[in-house]
Order: structure tokens, then sequence, then C-alpha cells
């Protein structure tokens, strides 16, 4: 199969969604901006058809990211993500994960309101990879 990112053969990963037929190598996931689900379903969605953020929640003008403080989206999008819990907590998906991989799965929470739960299970549902140690 062809990878719908790269266009080169060998893509092995196929989008959850059944209608959808697009394959992908796991490397061009995030060029892609496809989302692959570490549950214990291992799924993964193409761009079209990948879990949102549910909520309407919009960042004011120049809201930065809490872990590199750079500015972020105005709302919601693939590369930008906001807390379930507090919604006041905006982050970029790559600090996010690199702050789940530092933290593993007793440690990792919103950097801003501490919510642990409902953080996890959005962040792992939206993709973000949290190992368990």
């Amino acid at each position: 199969q062809d990878c719908f990112v790269c266009g080169h053969s060998g893509a092995t990963i196929t989008c959850w969604e059944s209608s959808c037929n697009r394959s992908f190598h796991l490397p061009c996931a995030v060029e892609g901006e496809c989302v692959t689900q570490f549950l214990p379903h291992y799924r993964s969605f193409c761009w079209e058809h990948r879990p949102q953020q549910a909520g309407e929640a919009t960042a004011d003008e120049g809201t930065t990211c809490l872990i590199c403080m750079e500015t972020v989206q105005h709302k919601t999008s693939y590369s930008t993500m906001v807390c379930p819990a507090c919604q006041h907590a905006w982050f970029h998906r790559t600090c996010i994960q690199g702050q789940a991989l530092y933290a593993g799965i007793f440690n990792f929470c919103c950097p801003l309101c501490r919510n642990k739960n409902m953080f996890q299970i959005e962040m792992e549902i939206l993709g973000i990879q949290i190992p368990i140690r």
C-alpha cells in the first residue's frame, strides 16, 4: 500500500475508520497529522478521522504554552491542545508529549491544575503516549 503522506509504498498502518482506505507509515504520522492511540486497543486515524478535543475553548491573544512558553494557536488543533479539566492550560502537542515521556503514567498531569484522571484519559485519546514507569 502507498502512504498517503509521503507517497512511497510499504505503508502498513490503516485508518481505523472503516470507510477510509488511507494508509501511512508510522514515521509519517506526525507529518500527516495522524493520531495513533496507545490504548489497550491500538488504533490509528488519518487527519480527517482523528479524534478532536470537545468543546469550544479559545485561547486569548498571546497565550503561551505552559511548557515551552512560546505562543499557541488561538484554538485547539492537531498541534495545540488544552487541558479538558481547567480549560486554561494550553500547550503544543510536542511539548506535552515530551512531558508525558518524562513523567510517566504515575506522575503525568495537567501542568496548571494538576488534574490527573481526566487529563490522562483525554491525552491518550488524542494520541499522547504515556509510558508505564
